[in-house]
């Protein structure tokens, strides 16, 4: 029969449609969860880099500060735009959707309209008695019964398809029109985001030729920084190769290959620590990573290249340190014309955090995730707040993005 065969499709779209819209809809949501991370970090950029307008920074520092919020603005554009696009195609879907939706509420209608009619025409009731006393045995009679019986189920689930259509297409209706309010939210929102990235790519514009007009001077001094990097990359390098040393002759055990030989102990931190990946919780109260791991270009010298072994996290003034996970304190960091730091091992990983201003822990000391160690140094000429964190294993340098909780 056409109208059950009609049913039978209803139920079958009924659950693909579902399937697809949590399909969608969990979608949406991790693109608005990223898209909420991206305001988050917009905003603590702005807190921290951009808040006290009387500091005076170096032309090279606010053009990193500037093209940090640059990145946030136009990653923020990006993710806002793929759920404009995702809405879209929601959208179009659900418009779809209601067309089908209401042809297949008519046909029902008209199928049940039929329906209703013939058997007014048949006088119901006493058409029933005439046609089960007109069987021409007990056998015969019984499957007119069971037939009656299923003719007027099938009415009651003809008259609830259309109840459960009406509503479903209802529903969408509702759905389809805060989809356009979410969309033209969206894309309003995106405008001002946009507005905001003229202005600050025509600032960084201004700075990048003031930089140009003397870029004798400013090379010079991203290669003086360079070159203290190095200094300080060599120096950490061996006191990490220092430890690994002590560690083993400690455990009364040596290794010429320069790798822990762990006890069962160590093991077990290690093991702790490697579990803790992307869980780690950061060095700071409130930052934001201004210096990438791995190597980049320099922004006002593209022939300069930075190669960080770590990253570095901008934060406020007087920020304490903390550290990232349970361990003890295996070096203090001494750099010459340098600020101190500390290293902390976890088994055969070390977390460092440098360019500190106060030490409050020292060689040798157990230390719990969470506890203060230290305060960040501020540089008044160049007005930064940045902590040098850097994780290895061994001596093998690790992404510290890889590890850290999303802040």
């Amino acid at each position: 029969m056409k109208t059950k065969r009609f049913y039978t499709t209803f139920i079958f779209g009924l659950l693909m449609s579902c399937f697809t819209l949590f399909a969608q809809s969990d979608k949406q949501k991790a693109l608005e969860a990223q898209r909420q991370q991206r305001i988050k970090e917009i905003k603590q950029i702005n807190a921290l880099l951009f808040s006290n307008k009387k500091e005076e920074k170096s032309v090279i520092t606010l053009i990193e500060d500037i093209n940090l919020k640059v990145n946030a603005r136009k990653n923020l554009i990006r993710i806002t735009n793929e759920q404009a696009n995702l809405l879209t195609r929601e959208i179009n879907a659900n418009q779809k959707e209601i067309t089908s939706l209401r042809t297949q509420l008519q046909e029902l209608k008209d199928d049940y309209a039929a329906m209703l009619v013939k058997s007014y025409k048949s006088k119901s009731e006493q058409s029933k008695v005439m046609f089960l006393l007109s069987s021409s045995n007990f056998s015969q009679a019984y499957k007119r019964l069971q037939y009656i019986k299923q003719y007027a189920n099938y009415q009651k689930e003809q008259g609830e398809a259309i109840k459960t259509k009406t509503k479903e297409l209802q529903d969408l209706n509702i759905q389809l029109s805060k989809q356009k309010e979410d969309k033209k939210k969206l894309i309003e929102e995106n405008r001002a985001v946009k507005r905001k990235l003229e202005g600050e790519l025509k600032q960084r514009e201004v700075l990048m030729a003031s930089i140009k007009s003397d870029m004798s001077k400013f090379s010079a001094q991203i290669k003086k920084k360079r070159q203290e990097v190095r200094d300080l990359d060599k120096q950490i390098d061996r006191l990490i190769k220092e430890a690994i040393a002590a560690s083993n002759k400690k455990a009364g055990k040596k290794s010429s290959s320069g790798k822990f030989i762990e006890t069962p102990e160590a093991k077990k931190l290690s093991a702790n620590f490697q579990a803790n990946k992307g869980k780690l919780g950061w060095p700071v109260s409130r930052g934001v990573i201004k210096g990438k791991f791995g190597k980049t270009r320099s922004l006002t010298d593209s022939s300069v290249e930075v190669n960080n072994s770590g990253v570095k996290i901008a934060t406020e003034n007087n920020a304490k340190v903390m550290a990232v996970f349970n361990g003890e304190v295996s070096r203090i960091i001494i750099v010459k014309r340098g600020n101190p730091g500390v290293i902390i091992q976890h088994g055969n990983y070390f977390t460092i955090y440098y360019n500190l201003s106060k030490i409050y822990v020292k060689s040798g000391d157990k230390v719990i995730r969470g506890q203060e160690i230290g305060e960040v140094f501020t540089n008044k000429t160049s007005g930064e707040t940045l902590l040098d964190f850097r994780i290895y294993k061994s001596s093998q340098k690790l992404n510290p993005q890889s590890w850290l909780s999303k802040f």
